[in-house]
């Protein structure tokens, strides 16, 4: 059962739907169920779209450590996205596998694959369930029979009238009569309102698409945003508590969801109770997206010799509805900050293993409570009350950002004892997802990751730095300055003065 709340503090989440902050009441408290809108599998997700999974999964923990059971469904989207989001140009995966040489099918399996190694990169969890789209096509078109009400045909397929439900649009902040922006939506022959959408896609040609099937309205395609209200409900219920995706989902993709949620069930109720979105990841003020070109992903980062966990820690860093700047600094600092709690928890861990390996319990999630219990047991007041600090932020609409520096005042507290920062370190880690069991074997050091393009190896550039520290010593300037030059063409940065005694990184 849940715990007690922090301070009489209850959790509390901001829905987009209704703009305001919301305390949560789950329909069912012995089991949570959240939706997060999963990516379409055409391409590498950028950093952008990993930051609505590391939000999720904060999401998710949060709840979990405080203790409810959540079923979580990411889904799998790889049939019927378009190349725009308004629903309208090629199939994603299907140009996909046309520029690749592959089959759609090659092409959804590659980088479903690439996508959960991602994940497991950031040490995010695991759903309850990976729904795929092409999974559920019997299910598409019955859902499509059922709202038959809500949905004309034309002749490229079947659409659902907007107007048909109440509210359309109450997501985004808009209502069809106030004049939505509608210049990203083609013309489409025989569709009544401009925000009309499609639910079903006949072939053109039928046998030219990779992916089509026979339905009442032809062989053809499901619509993209028919397939979230198909899944979401098929595995949560017509009613469930959380659905989360990217801000730019909450323009057009989930006010979709929500008619044909509202369609399906005759009634206004919008399928979740609660609508979550996190905001962009910016670079140089665009937001971060694949059809801008040149996208960094993870790979981009472990080119640069960047630890994937440090992407994560960055993330943490800003609220999930705040933008996040990308930069080298930026990226820089949050790697810094993680080499601190790295070091740490070097520190602790020789005195208090046992408390690290209380922490791999932890790996299945009706064991979390069992594991925080034995972390918190027998607090001291002082301890205790970091515990509390760090639930009332992470109660306030999952305040990661000042979750953090509550971990960081924890962490040089002279009140506390060796074993309660390590006690507290592990049990707020369940909520932050910093993976500090494995990172306890790590020296600091390790989390270096070599660059794709280094010639150096770190032992090289270790002995060139010993060098320059011996004719620093004898006062040869011009030598030392020869040898950190030299590194400095080579992509090395020397750090002189890294209080945290690191000599070097590589330059982003």
């Amino acid at each position: 059962m849940p715990r007690p709340a922090p301070a009489g503090l209850p959790l509390t989440l901001f829905n987009s739907l209704t703009r305001t902050t919301e305390t949560f009441r789950p329909i069912d408290p012995d089991l949570v169920r959240v939706y997060s809108c999963g990516p379409t599998v055409y391409a590498r997700q950028h950093l952008g779209n990993m930051r609505a999974y590391i939000f999720a999964d904060t999401l998710t923990r949060t709840l979990r450590w405080a203790g409810y059971p959540v079923k979580h469904v990411i889904n799998i989207t790889d049939v019927g996205h378009l190349t725009s989001d308004a629903d309208t140009g090629d199939d994603k995966m299907e140009r996909a596998a046309a520029a690749e040489q592959l089959t759609a099918w090659d092409i959804a399996d590659r980088y479903t694959r690439l996508f959960k190694q991602d994940l497991a990169r950031l040490n995010v969890a695991e759903p309850a369930l990976w729904s795929v789209a092409t999974a559920h096509i019997p299910d598409m078109i019955a859902f499509g029979e059922r709202i038959a009400g809500s949905t004309y045909e034309t002749p490229s397929g079947l659409y659902f009238d907007t107007r048909s439900v109440p509210d359309y649009g109450r997501l985004a902040g808009h209502r069809p009569d106030e004049g939505r922006e509608v210049s990203r939506i083609d013309d489409v022959e025989g569709k009544r309102h401009p925000s009309d959408f499609a639910i079903w896609r006949k072939s053109e040609q039928p046998g030219l698409r990779q992916m089509e099937w026979e339905s009442p309205w032809g062989v053809g395609a499901p619509g993209w945003h028919l397939e979230c209200s198909v899944m979401s409900m098929k595995h949560l219920g017509e009613r469930f508590d959380i659905h989360t995706g990217g801000i730019d989902h909450r323009e057009i993709h989930h006010p979709n969801e929500i008619a044909q949620n509202q369609a399906y069930t005759g009634s206004d109720h919008t399928g979740a109770t609660i609508w979550m979105h996190n905001n962009f990841l910016v670079e140089r003020g665009a937001k971060m997206s694949k059809s801008s070109g040149g996208f960094a992903t993870l790979d981009t980062l472990a080119d640069a010799g960047v630890h994937p966990l440090a992407y994560r820690l960055l993330c943490l860093s800003a609220h999930y509805r705040s933008e996040l700047e990308f930069s080298a600094d930026n990226v820089m600092a949050a790697l810094t900050r993680l080499k601190r709690l790295v070091r740490t928890v070097n520190k602790y861990a020789l005195h208090v293993s046992s408390i690290f390996d209380t922490l791999a319990e932890a790996d299945d999630a009706a064991q979390l409570n069992l594991v925080r219990d034995k972390l918190e047991q027998d607090l001291s007041t002082a301890a205790e009350g970091y515990i509390a600090e760090f639930a009332m932020a992470m109660s306030d609409d999952l305040n990661t950002p000042m979750a953090l520096t509550v971990v960081d005042r924890l962490l040089v507290d002279p009140k506390l004892s060796v074993v309660e920062k390590a006690r507290l370190l592990g049990s707020v880690d369940l909520v932050l997802g910093l993976d500090i069991k494995s990172l306890k074997p790590l020296a600091p050091t390790s989390l270096r990751v070599r660059p794709a393009a280094a010639i150096l190896t770190e032992a090289d550039i270790n002995a060139r730095l010993a060098e320059r520290r011996e004719a620093r010593a004898a006062k040869d300037f011009a030598r030392s300055d020869a040898i950190r030059d030299a590194l400095i063409a080579e992509g090395v940065e020397v750090m002189d003065g890294d209080p945290l005694g690191w000599e070097w990184r590589v330059a982003l």
